[in-house]
């Protein structure tokens, strides 16, 4: 029979026990990652094989907009998401008050514009249907696009973010008809282009390097990148985490199975 002092080691030797398995448990949860459908998800699938090396357990959702993943994570039903650039991510910051904090770099997807009505963009019609995305960062993107290639000039103050406001000439009196950004693909038959981020017309079947017509300059400000939320940027997984992504492998397959569609951001 134990006496009291050994009773006691007993108890609490069973109760740190406890209190170890039950912090082994919860390491071995897996992090919830949101992405959006196609290469971010393709390069997470990557990036899962290598973080598991590292003991890293990661669970990938995927998502079909851009919202979504933001609201996930600031809902809690996330651990992090890798789908957007800095300029949306600011803006969504800005605009619905998220604590979030970017923690690494990862790809950047050069906007295209396509188009199965015409072969180049001096070929678009006076009073032109042009698609653009809806959210202010991309649509921005598409719109100074267009400035470089001679078509339109916005306002000197326009930025990043703007707008069909911002036009202060538009010789072909082009008509810019916005729309969520996943649905763009789909308005081909109708418009007479459209502007398509590269993860949705890779989804398509597009070949940004042979369909585009016209296409954003790969030296931009919209690498995307990976976003927690504040109170966990400082955790050693997001550390881990980020040095998955950013590995060599990764970055090697990124080469290798988009042919310059999709471009290391790190």
């Amino acid at each position: 029979m134990l006496n009291k002092r050994q009773l006691l080691k007993t108890t609490l030797t069973a109760a740190i026990a406890a209190t170890l398995a039950t912090g082994a448990l919860a390491q071995d949860k897996p992090l919830k990652i949101g992405v959006t459908a196609g290469p971010h998800a393709q390069i997470f699938e990557q990036v899962k094989k290598i973080a598991e090396k590292d003991g890293l357990k990661i669970q990938i959702i995927e998502f079909s907009d851009y919202v979504q993943p933001n609201a996930a994570l600031a809902a809690g039903d996330l651990d992090a998401n890798s789908y957007q650039h800095k300029p949306y991510l600011d803006n969504q910051i800005k605009d619905r008050g998220y604590k979030f904090t970017a923690v690494g770099y990862t790809v950047n997807f050069p906007i295209g514009i396509y188009s199965k009505k015409v072969k180049s963009l001096k070929d678009l019609p006076e009073g032109g249907k042009v698609g653009i995305p809806n959210d202010p960062t991309n649509g921005g993107r598409v719109l100074l696009v267009l400035q470089d290639q001679g078509l339109i000039k916005l306002k000197p103050d326009a930025g990043l973010r703007a707008t069909p406001l911002d036009v202060v000439s538009n010789p072909k009196k082009l008509r810019f008809v916005e729309l969520d950004a996943a649905q763009l693909p789909r308005s081909l038959d109708d418009l007479d282009a459209s502007a398509i981020n590269t993860n949705y017309a890779l989804s398509a079947g597009l070949n940004p390097g042979k369909d585009a017509i016209a296409q954003e300059s790969a030296k931009s400000p919209y690498v995307n990148l990976i976003a927690v939320r504040d109170a966990d940027k400082d955790k050693p997984w997001v550390a881990k985490l980020v040095k998955a992504y950013q590995s060599a492998e990764v970055k090697q397959f990124i080469q290798t199975e988009f042919k310059g569609s999709v471009l290391a951001g790190f």
